[in-house]
């Protein structure tokens, strides 16, 4: 006799084998599991929790994967994961070679389609469903989105095209109130409206061609089985809005819900959060940003911060607190932020839009369009630059150095540790010729005493970190402790130079000719992807000015890199301490 119902169920059809009136107890099973696997493994917890019943109803009704769902963003999709084989596999997730912390088309036929970024359901689920009707094929077509992803342009977009189309398609907006950070907008307002009445949200979604139901509750299997059921009969374009808690079932995650979306580890039977030795750690990179930019803005009553749906996780939380009024959540709108920015910057605002590197992917053409064409002295802070670690493919920041370096008018800084982003913010305040943007990783600096006096760094000048007399070593922002920790390691240490870039463009060009005429062979390292980046623009510099010093360029090879420590990361990508001192040793 099987002790708990979840052991028997690998698959949805193992799943349909339990009767209806065993699903409750499933969904109790299911959701203490992802709570004991999250409190050691770490990962995602808040959203997999408020979709236990809704995960559920969707494999136990439909016929999956012949029938299609779309997770949008993927934070929620860890009780999909382990209903559909990767039970047994789940304490890898989000560990090199383990499964990923998001859905993923390489893992399983029941991940229809990759995410990590928000807003793409609707879209991607309308696309299958378009499809499916060409092709002849019946098929089920289910979007899953939450209420902070779908008031996104993407989204809206989106659903004003499916409801142009008629195609049979449902929604089903998962309506809780917060996305990482509690929702924001006109219609997070009228969701909150239709918790009493859905008059308003049902003139909306209806003029656009799309039939609405609900409000319902989410966390009740028999109503979301009845409903799927009922809405067999309406074909075009639905939506379902049903009603969650986020972290619901740990009362911890429910009462702290910022907190609880990715706590790290915690004690499973109380909730209650593991105690962190952060005691004299130096201060993460985010919150340098967060409480330098707070002090500026005490001092400048032109600075205003900008952040698209990442107060926390961005740390512009601290100036939301204190100065509410200048420092503005504008949601998941990244392409909104950052023109938002641009007419700011027209009227003389100091404006410091901050924005995970990913992400600013997703507002390319504003950037070029609407910020630098326009030469406006708008400050991207750049967050998560680089490789970020366990969350994957979809979140490393490897590109922004090659997407941003082509564009003209646009200064770009690397911070190598918080004193010197600190120092460039301040810089920043003051620099009207045009854009700037300041990338910075993810994680810690490596110097504890942060917070010195303000000095203006000279904008496109590096620095020599240390001089040698055979094998210079250019680095850019991050990869610098690293070099230094080789040249260390190197016996023969004095004849390596290691010199601080900081400015990708503009390159100090009068440091790239000591550099090439002082030296007999030179290394370059970033931890952004090599094609477009540092290393091939001083490799240019060199052809142009006929240097014929052997050059060796270290970053991320052609690749989409996986999910992993950041550590595991870099050794195998070729740009761990290991690999640098490999490329001083190695003549070329």
């Amino acid at each position: 006799m099987q002790k708990y119902l979840l052991d028997t169920i690998d698959s949805p059809e193992d799943l349909k084998k339990i009767s209806r009136q065993q699903l409750p107890q499933v969904a109790k099973e299911l959701r203490n599991f992802i709570i004991q696997a999250v409190a050691t493994k770490e990962g995602h917890l808040g959203a997999s929790l408020g979709v236990i019943e809704l995960t559920l109803a969707l494999h136990y009704y439909y016929n999956t994967p012949n029938d299609i769902l779309v997770w949008d963003v993927g934070h929620q999709a860890y009780g999909h994961k382990i209903l559909t084989g990767r039970k047994d596999v789940f304490e890898t997730n989000r560990q090199l070679n383990g499964i990923s912390g998001f859905p993923s088309r390489n893992e399983s036929e029941f991940d229809s389609f990759g995410v990590g970024h928000s807003s793409t359901s609707i879209s991607a689920c309308l696309g299958m469903a378009m499809a499916a009707k060409l092709q002849r094929k019946k098929k089920k077509h289910i979007a899953i989105i939450g209420d902070a992803s779908i008031v996104s342009g993407m989204s809206l977009e989106a659903l004003n095209h499916l409801g142009a189309t008629r195609t049979d398609m449902l929604v089903i907006l998962n309506d809780n109130e917060i996305g990482i950070d509690p929702s924001v907008g006109a219609l997070k307002n009228a969701f909150a409206k239709a918790h009493d009445s859905q008059e308003t949200l049902s003139q909306f979604f209806e003029a656009l061609g799309i039939k609405y139901f609900g409000p319902i509750d989410g966390h009740n299997i028999d109503t979301l089985l009845d409903s799927f059921k009922s809405l067999e009969s309406h074909k075009g374009p639905k939506l379902l809005h049903i009603l969650t808690k986020k972290g619901k079932g740990l009362k911890q995650a429910e009462e702290n819900q910022v907190t609880y979306h990715a706590p790290g580890k915690f004690d499973a039977k109380t909730g209650d959060l593991l105690p962190k030795n952060n005691n004299g750690l130096p201060p993460k990179f985010q919150d340098v940003f967060g409480w330098t930019i707070l002090e500026l803005a005490k001092h400048n009553e032109n600075i205003f911060g900008i952040t698209p749906a990442m107060p926390t996780g961005s740390s512009l939380k601290y100036m939301m607190e204190e100065i509410p009024e200048r420092a503005i959540d504008v949601g998941i709108a990244e392409q909104h932020a950052v023109t938002l920015a641009a007419g700011m910057a027209t009227q003389g605002l100091r404006v410091f839009c901050t924005i995970y590197s990913t992400f600013l992917q997703r507002a390319y053409d504003q950037v070029i369009h609407d910020v630098c064409l326009q030469n406006l002295p708008v400050i991207f802070c750049i967050d998560r630059a680089g490789l970020v670690g366990n969350d994957g493919a979809t979140h490393h920041g490897i590109f922004d150095i090659a997407y941003l370096k082509c564009i003209p008018n646009l200064t770009i800084f690397a911070a190598s540790d918080v004193v010197s982003l600190r120092q460039m913010l301040f810089t920043a305040q003051d620099y009207t010729d045009g854009p700037i943007a300041i990338r910075y990783p993810r994680g810690r600096g490596i110097t504890k005493e942060w917070k010195v006096p303000f000095t203006k760094i000279p904008i496109g000048k590096g620095i020599e970190i240390k001089s040698g007399t055979r094998v210079a070593i250019l680095c850019i922002g991050s990869t610098l402790p690293q070099a230094m920790k080789a040249v260390e390691i190197y016996e023969h240490s004095d004849a390596v130079g290691c010199y601080d870039l900081r400015f990708i463009k503009p390159l100090d060009y009068e440091l790239l000719h000591h550099v090439f005429n002082n030296y007999k062979k030179v290394i370059t390292i970033e931890d952004g992807v090599l094609e477009g980046g540092i290393g091939q623009s001083i490799q240019a510099f060199a052809y142009k000015h006929k240097y014929t010093n052997p050059i060796k360029s270290l970053g991320i090879p052609d690749v989409f890199p996986s999910h992993g420590t950041i550590t595991e990361l870099e050794n195998i990508l070729g740009i761990a301490t290991e690999d640098i001192l490999e490329a001083i040793q190695n003549d070329y």
